[in-house]
């Protein structure tokens, strides 16, 4: 009612203020506009999914405390005073906790209600500040939503700007698109840069490790013959000495015998 009034209201200033100043009037569909966003159809169905998972969760809870009502009512005859103050103090107990888990999921300030407003508010700020973009470029004095409880008896098409605010909203998330793929690309580049580096690293490490490696194997190879070498060297002057001290041997048995 309130809104209704506030309509007439604003159509009757309008209306007034008309001679003075035209006004530029249009209207949108929420609902049309918040169906053609993929991302609200999603969220709505996430909402959706839970809401119908916790109601089965009611409806069970519910079930239970049936059966308990009906299993007291058959065996009501059979209890004692003191079993039947405790078997229905049991099902009010059951009952008032039914009724706390219905308002924890679906209360004004419930687990629906704050996970509409992480998934669903996001959207529909962006639907807000769409239209009051458009509204400050085109000048708009008034938009109207022509799903809500404003009843509009006539609405002429080209006041409709619903398409302009979905356009708008397209428009602004190929932007942020632009920017994370941008900003996506710039990683990646950077990702596949340092990749590159490491692999060079890589290689040049195994170069170096190769260079080494046959570094330690010539200066073994060369040692390893320095003492073949000197071992030879060794024997041959070994030899000589041998054969010289035969030779003075000889020498000295010789002169003995003479």
């Amino acid at each position: 009612m309130i809104k209704k009034v506030l309509l007439f209201t604003i159509l009757s200033i309008g209306t007034i203020s008309f001679a003075q100043k035209a006004q530029r009037v249009g209207y949108i569909d929420m609902e049309y506009i918040l169906e053609n966003i993929p991302e609200y159809t999603a969220s709505q169905s996430k909402l959706d999914a839970k809401a119908t998972s916790w109601e089965l969760a009611l409806q069970k809870q519910q079930r239970l405390i049936d059966a308990l009502k009906l299993d007291f009512v058959n065996e009501k005859v059979l209890l004692t005073n003191d079993l039947i103050i405790e078997r229905q103090e049991d099902i009010e107990i059951k009952e008032v906790e039914l009724s706390k888990l219905r308002m924890a999921y679906f209360g004004p300030n419930g687990d629906l209600f704050s996970m509409r407003k992480q998934l669903v508010k996001p959207i529909q700020d962006q639907v807000y500040n769409s239209i009051q973009d458009i509204a400050k470029k085109r000048q708009y004095d008034f938009i109207f939503d022509k799903s809500s409880d404003l009843i509009m008896l006539y609405s002429n098409k080209k006041y409709d700007i619903s398409e302009l605010v979905l356009k708008s909203i397209v428009r602004t998330q190929k932007v942020v698109d632009a920017k994370e793929k941008r900003s996506k690309g710039t990683k990646q580049a950077s990702a596949a840069l340092e990749a590159k580096n490491a692999e060079r690293n890589t290689k040049r490490e195994a170069l170096k490790q190769k260079i080494e490696a046959q570094r330690a194997a010539k200066q073994e190879k060369r040692a390893t013959l320095k003492a073949a070498i000197e071992a030879k060297r060794k024997k041959r002057l070994e030899e000589i000495e041998a054969s010289k001290k035969a030779k003075e041997k000889n020498t000295t048995t010789k002169n003995n015998n003479n």
